[in-house]
């Protein structure tokens, strides 16, 4: 937008520095822009790709994985329901026969809106039925009422 709005100004004459007040940009910068336009024509001026390599899944591959993330992690073969990344990495091999790391893994999973889930913990010791009576039972006999 404001690459637009720069070369609009310039076009109608205005000066770099005022050109560069009113973008918000430093005169250099609108200087080299107009010297890349100068050289390279309007390509000169569209935004880049931003840098790193093409992601390895597809669109359709991602959708596939989300739905294999969905059904849970005994639906192919775990034993419990537990996704630690070495799993996810095996699951996408296994199903797209695509080698993928763990760093990269995690940065997709941010991308598809994913989060870190932690499983609840509870003591070996924990007797359910004692927990469950405890607010009932216990509970109001301990809390101090208004005198």
């Amino acid at each position: 937008m404001r690459r637009r709005v720069a070369r609009a100004r310039l076009d109608a004459g205005w000066g770099l520095r005022q050109v560069a007040r009113q973008v918000k940009a430093s005169p250099g910068s609108v200087c080299r822009r107009r010297e890349t336009r100068a050289q390279q024509g309007e390509a000169g001026l569209t935004a880049k790709r931003p840098p790193g390599s093409k992601p390895k899944l597809t669109a359709a591959q991602r959708r596939q994985g989300l739905v294999l993330l969905s059904q849970g992690a005994r639906a192919p073969g775990w034993r419990n329901e537990r996704w630690p990344l070495k799993r996810l990495v095996a699951l996408i091999e296994r199903h797209c026969g695509l080698p993928y790391c763990p760093s990269g893994l995690w940065r997709l999973l941010r991308r598809c809106k994913w989060s870190p889930q932690k499983p609840t913990r509870r003591s070996r010791e924990r007797d359910e039925v004692a927990s469950a009576q405890w607010p009932t039972d216990v509970w109001p006999r301990l809390k101090k009422s208004p005198a």
